[in-house]
């Protein structure tokens, strides 16, 4: 049922060392009963599960049902910023909240209030983690970033790295709804990407959209928790530690 995953399968047993996995969910505030389905999903395989909220999107009921989750199992469920408003301010080119166009000052001000809204949303603090929206951003982000007190900034692998000074880098390196020439990838061409992360032997980040992810989706990422289970070198961690594990001395 899960062929899909051999070459991750194979890509896990020639590994020397243990291999990291994290998952990082993008877009709480938007398709809140999706939300909680994928979270059924991760409560029920015991794997824990980060959550990248949109400040201005995050609902007080759906605040309040996160918070009541992560009380429940605080071993689970993780919430960090995800931008201010998912609002792009390029006029042209890739879209981007925290793109060229949009000077110091105002990225640090965006960062700021969207702290400022998931604190008061929040019935904790969340994760001192930021990702920015369409996963792009600039260094001047990565400098409001530490400002605002946040220590790890969550983008794509692709991206050129940042490199600011006590900002640690977390980047995904598969997108689970991924297009190509507005297609869909498979599920042969995600357990490949996930076999190839593997092989790279860095921390292997998961970019989950559960907005518009369906219950096929949520099947197959129970499958793919399950081969995670199964293995006796995987580790499934939340990104908090992982980064401050990966962080230089």
């Amino acid at each position: 049922m899960s062929a899909w995953l051999d070459l991750l399968r194979a890509a896990l047993e020639a590994a020397q060392e243990t291999i990291v996995f994290f998952f990082r969910d993008d877009d709480a505030g938007w398709g809140d009963d999706r939300l909680h389905a994928l979270l059924d999903a991760y409560e029920a395989a015991g794997a824990p599960l980060d959550l990248a909220a949109i400040p201005c999107a995050l609902s007080p009921p759906l605040a309040r049902r996160l918070g009541a989750r992560r009380r429940a199992a605080p071993e689970l469920f993780r919430i960090h910023q995800h931008g201010l408003a998912h609002r792009n301010h390029e006029p042209v080119g890739h879209k981007s909240e925290f793109g060229p166009s949009r000077p110091a000052e105002l990225q640090l001000a965006d960062v700021l209030r969207g702290r400022e809204l998931l604190l008061a949303r929040l019935d904790e603090e969340p994760e001192p983690i930021f990702t920015p929206p369409w996963n792009r951003c600039t260094a001047e982000t990565a400098h409001a970033v530490r400002t605002a007190g946040l220590r790890v900034l969550s983008r794509e692998s692709r991206a050129e790295p940042l490199r600011v000074e006590a900002v640690q880098e977390l980047p995904v390196s598969v997108d689970w709804v991924r297009r190509r020439a507005g297609l869909r990838a498979s599920r042969r061409e995600l357990g490949a990407a996930l076999a190839q992360a593997v092989r790279a032997g860095e921390p292997t980040g998961v970019m989950l959209h559960h907005a518009v992810m369906d219950e096929a989706d949520r099947g197959a990422i129970a499958e793919l928790l399950a081969v995670l289970a199964s293995s006796s070198n995987v580790r499934v961690g939340p990104m908090r530690e992982l980064a401050a594990e990966e962080a230089p001395a």
